[in-house]
């Protein structure tokens, strides 16, 4: 793969315009209502880590852990620009996302992604998720899709 996934901060330029990116094509599927979105400050924090995709310097993609107790993450922030999708980065993001968990000694992630993300879902279902119920202090919504994945 020609693209490299690396822990970056998300205070860069080039980092804070992918996620408006982002934040826009889920407002484009999604009530703003019903948009769970971490901002760049936020996902700054302790609790969080991000990866960044990045083909020749250029941020191509993101995902983020966020830690909710000692025992469960969350994935966050998933997104692969359109030039890049079918290359299976957000897979790798996923895998990279997964992998620091299990190392932080991790025992769950969970997740919530939009009714309308098909894509999203087949990156998540082929990472081994399995749909539930709602997780964390998510609302049970029409619009929303959770997934978890035991790391035990």
């Amino acid at each position: 793969m020609a693209v490299e996934i690396a822990v970056e901060t998300p205070l860069q330029d080039d980092v804070r315009a992918l996620v408006a990116e982002l934040n826009a094509a889920l407002l484009e599927l999604t009530p703003p209502e019903h948009c769970y979105h971490l901002t760049v400050e936020q996902m700054a924090g302790l609790d969080t880590t991000v990866f960044i995709a990045r083909d020749n310097g250029l941020a191509v993609g993101c995902g983020a852990l966020k830690r909710h107790d000692e025992a469960i993450g969350e994935v966050k922030r998933m997104y692969t620009r359109p030039s890049h999708r079918g290359q299976k980065i957000g897979a790798e993001i996923v895998g990279r996302v997964e992998a620091f968990a299990r190392q932080e000694g991790l025992t769950r992630l969970v997740l919530e992604t939009g009714d309308r993300h098909p894509a999203a879902w087949t990156v998540y279902e082929r990472a081994g998720f399995t749909r539930c119920g709602p997780v964390l202090d998510y609302p049970d919504s029409e619009w929303s899709v959770f997934y978890e994945k035991s790391l035990a």
